[in-house]
């Protein structure tokens, strides 16, 4: 069921392929404590981010979607840190998945700034 025809549908479906490359990548790390709790946190942000800016897609107000973008951003910039760390600490396999992060915070902070000028 794609939404790519509402307003902001193809965002709200590279945040939801994002969220599925991300739950795919923590799927695959090795079962240890520390992994297990970075891959919990990755998953928490990553997921957190999607469904804050589907909210933000039917906002009540101006306010109250230049609120959830932002904490839609906010919740990948945390993504960003759990996909680095787990670079660190493993072999991240597809780069895509950090180039895409880096993009899609950059659009939800240039969708809030515009949103907020207006």
């Amino acid at each position: 069921m794609r939404d790519r025809n509402a307003r902001g549908g193809d965002i709200a479906e590279r945040l939801l392929d994002l969220a599925a490359a991300v739950v795919r990548l923590a799927e695959r790390q090795p079962s240890r404590v520390l992994t297990r709790h970075v891959a919990q946190q990755l998953v928490r942000s990553v997921t957190s981010a999607g469904a804050n800016y589907q909210e933000a897609r039917h906002a009540e107000s101006r306010a109250d979607f230049v609120h959830k973008v932002a904490v839609a951003a906010k919740e990948l910039g945390e993504t960003l840190y759990w996909l680095r760390l787990i670079d660190k600490l493993t072999t991240l396999p597809d780069a895509a998945v950090l180039r895409e992060t880096d993009e899609l915070i950059a659009i939800l902070v240039a969708s809030a700034r515009t949103a907020r000028t207006r």
